[in-house]
């Protein structure tokens, strides 16, 4: 019941908080001669942070020519992957919450259902782990890259002790640290939740048969073997009536007890 309510909610917090980020600093550079400075420099950047493609123009403090730079650095891979794996996971959680609501019998017919879905569930908890991890790494870059004392150092103008540099405003990375943070709770989510998918699987009731199966022998062989046996009882040699337990020589004839009396009574 938790798959069903926060995986496609997770999923959707993930990518939503990555794939829709726009960022935005602000510099300022003060040059000697006031006419050429530039006091408001906007630099705006996006989902899926090819910064290298970010171009801004910026004084040079000599005359009025302007340079034009870019940010450095192509940090779309991890990113485009991170997406993607939100976007397949919550579209199949969404799938597996209508099986699971309204397809109950055929999910668990041939017990192909469960099988698949552990399988599905194994693979994703797997791409979470790596999708989340490389885009912390990426995300990390791309602080570091859009860092605005970074981007004064690829000024030529901010590397004469004449003009005065300043960053204004840096960008603002909540929403993408919670894409980060939701990345590895969808892990852990997924993660979790193998054990219960394997619980459905004719790979856990045949384990389960096995080990009954086997126990049932085990105590079948002990109740077979000699020692639970009424060794002692009416079969064992040990109950059975014995010599003494029988009428024999001495209680039968009594030969001298009877005869004896009688055969004087006679002779008197």
């Amino acid at each position: 019941m938790c798959m069903v309510i926060f995986a496609p909610l997770f999923a959707i917090f993930a990518f939503a908080t990555c794939g829709g980020y726009s960022g935005e600093l602000h510099l300022s550079v003060d040059c000697a001669n006031k006419s050429e400075s530039d006091l408001n420099i906007d630099i705006a950047f996006a989902y899926p942070f090819r910064l290298h493609q970010v171009n801004f123009d910026a004084p040079t403090c000599e005359g009025k020519r302007r340079e034009k730079l870019s940010l450095i650095g192509d940090f779309s891979s991890s990113a485009e992957f991170f997406v993607t794996i939100a976007v397949f996971a919550f579209l199949y959680s969404l799938a597996a919450t209508v099986v699971y609501i309204f397809f109950q019998n055929k999910y668990r017919e041939n017990n192909r259902g469960p099988l698949i879905d552990f399988i599905v569930t194994v693979v994703f908890s797997f791409l979470w782990l790596v999708s989340s991890s490389a885009w912390a790494k990426g995300l990390s870059d791309v602080k570091i890259a859009t860092d605005p004392e970074e981007v004064l150092l690829l000024m030529s103008a901010c590397k004469q002790q004449s003009n005065k540099c300043l960053p204004v405003r840096s960008p603002v990375m909540s929403s993408l640290n919670t894409s980060v943070v939701f990345g590895f709770l969808n892990f852990i989510l997924w993660a979790g939740n193998i054990w219960f998918v394997f619980k459905e699987t004719g790979w856990h009731s045949s384990g389960q048969r096995h080990a009954q199966d086997t126990m049932e022998k085990q105590s079948s062989g002990y109740n077979q073997g000699g020692y639970n046996q009424d060794s002692y009882g009416p079969a064992g040699g040990y109950n059975q009536p014995g010599s003494y337990g029988q009428v024999g020589e001495y209680g039968q004839s009594q030969s001298y007890g009877q005869s004896g009396p009688t055969s004087f009574a006679n002779q008197i």
